[in-house]
């Protein structure tokens, strides 16, 4: 199922602009405090990412089907684990399951530098075409992102936006000296947001709220 949709889903309109205002709004209000994050959500045309069928709900604060059995996130996921992960402008981020490339364009209005990779092709090469037809520019990768992007590390900071059965050691040891890693880790349903500090070689681990995310495929998540 495309998520482009007709190319009048690439407009902005002054109503559109309204519901993205409102969906901040409701944000800060569900406990958000990261201004500059809310600003980027604020500024990423979400409807653009909506099959036709599905416009209306592009500004809920819920997850929806964008095809190969993966979903946009909801938006309050998004805002936490952004918020969580702490971006800094200049920031050498890895985003690790590109999907419809929503997550990668709020890393970039943060002026981050994202190399985002992406296990399915089809995605992979979707996303690839579309990001810059909005503007976006990431760094594209197609592979198992369960192994992180070695060629490119290390990096200041890795976001997994796919549920994880363990952290994978691989993405702690691409971590640069000071960096942060945000992945969500359980069982296929339901897994806790974790981040991981890398400081010199020692690594602390806090523990969040329980979310669902899609699995994280590939050779160390689930195959």
């Amino acid at each position: 199922m495309p998520f482009l949709g007709v190319l009048s889903m690439f407009e902005d309109t002054y109503k559109q602009r309204g519901l993205r205002g409102k969906l901040v709004r409701k944000l800060r209000q569900k406990g958000i405090r990261n201004e500059a994050v809310l600003e980027a959500i604020g500024r990423v045309p979400r409807h653009v990412f909506f099959d036709d069928a599905l416009l209306i709900h592009a500004y809920e604060d819920k997850a929806f089907p964008i095809g190969e059995g993966q979903t946009i996130s909801q938006p309050y996921t998004v805002a936490f684990q952004t918020e969580l992960l702490e971006v800094q402008p200049g920031d050498k981020v890895l985003e690790v399951g590109t999907g419809s490339g929503y997550q990668a364009c709020i890393l970039l209005e943060l002026k981050a530098k994202v190399y985002t990779i992406e296990y399915n092709r089809v995605l992979y090469e979707r996303t690839r075409a579309f990001l810059p037809l909005l503007g976006y520019s990431p760094h594209f990768f197609c592979g198992d992102g369960s192994k992180g992007l070695p060629v490119r590390a290390p990096y200041d900071k890795i976001i997994v936006t796919a549920g994880a059965p363990i952290v994978p050691e691989a993405l702690m040891q691409q971590l640069a000296d000071g960096g942060v890693l945000v992945v969500p880790v359980g069982g296929r349903d339901k897994q806790k947001m974790i981040r991981i500090r890398r400081k010199k070689d020692k690594i602390t681990r806090e523990e969040f709220d329980f979310f669902s995310f899609v699995p994280l495929l590939g050779e160390k998540g689930w195959k």
